[in-house]
């Protein structure tokens, strides 16, 4: 009810798939600017936030936490051929060599999320249980090497899977599932038009307790010559859509909740692309709140009823 202290403001999410080299070594044929350019894009990003003073969720590979590594991993069941990817003979980037380090001391106060520790894809029907619990095992330890909170799971791409195995390594919340399409024309024109619809999903707690915050809008799905096209016209469709995504947030206090990878950005359009959705949120604080995932586990859990002891 009005006047009784609750924040009903809607709420905006940013999350970030930080994971270097890691989350390619599987694919015959890897982007490899994309590769290359990361962690310059890595810098770009939180050097953006830190201008704009807007937290986010960084989701971090356990593997770039180490110092260094045998190159094997032979106590990991996923195998030596699965770690066997050289970084493109590239040591920094295998490891963070300091990056991490960058978003841990920024003044703004980020979230440090795990994205596994080597990139399995734990919704593959070939993934095994053991394979899930060897992530979280090496992924905590190399969290707790570095004094860094366990608490947020981001599935790569998105792809949920053994998450009994998330709940009993003291995780409580996570993003997966795969948010609707928008990257195709018709929705870049009608986020161009203002009749975009912008998806706004319902944070839930799941059957293990994990609190499930949904995507919304991966923020380099629409690309190439269309979006060039675009961009030098009429304006940025993505631009577009997140402003509106941040209004429907705000007008209905819903979650608006937007992932990227550093590695996005490889050129000034792209870089422009991000300052400019930061532009925007920066000039709705008022409006909204800018969370972590973390938070939103927060708020979702305390607004449960209280269990009734018998």
């Amino acid at each position: 009810m009005p006047g009784d202290g609750t924040d009903r403001r809607g709420s905006v999410v940013i999350s970030i798939d930080a994971e270097l080299g890691w989350g390619f070594h599987d694919l015959e044929s890897p982007p490899r600017e994309r590769i290359e350019r990361s962690r310059e894009g890595w810098l770009v990003l939180a050097n953006l936030l830190d201008e704009y003073e807007i937290p986010a969720t960084w989701a971090i590979v356990g593997h770039l936490l180490l110092e260094d590594c045998d190159g094997t991993h032979a106590d990991h069941p996923a195998g030596e051929e699965w770690f066997a990817w050289d970084g493109m003979g590239r040591r920094d980037l295998r490891f963070a060599d300091g990056l991490v380090d960058r978003v841990v001391d920024s003044p703004v106060d980020h979230e440090i999320a795990c994205h596994t520790f080597s990139h399995v894809l734990f919704g593959d029907g070939d993934t095994s249980r053991e394979v899930a619990v060897a992530e979280l095992e090496q992924s905590r330890t190399a969290f707790a090497e570095r004094g860094l909170e366990f608490t947020s799971f981001v599935f790569p791409r998105n792809q949920v899977g053994h998450r009994d195995v998330l709940a009993e390594y003291g995780v409580t919340a996570y993003r997966g599932g795969r948010a609707p399409d928008e990257s195709t024309l018709r929705t870049a024109a009608e986020s161009l038009l203002g009749t975009y619809d912008p998806h706004l999903p319902e944070p839930t707690v799941d059957e293990y307790g994990l609190v499930f915050v949904p995507p919304s809008q991966y923020l380099f799905g629409f690309e190439g010559i269309y979006h060039e096209i675009a961009e030098a016209t009429v304006g940025d469709p993505v631009v577009a859509q997140a402003r509106l995504g941040i209004d429907a947030a705000a007008e209905s206090g819903g979650l608006y909740h937007v992932w990227l990878h550093p590695n996005n950005l490889t050129s000034p359009l792209q870089r422009r692309r991000i300052e400019r959705i930061l532009a925007s949120l920066d000039a709705n604080r008022h409006r909204v709140r800018i969370e972590t995932m973390a938070d939103v586990a927060s708020r979702v859990r305390s607004s449960e009823p209280a269990a009734v002891s018998e």
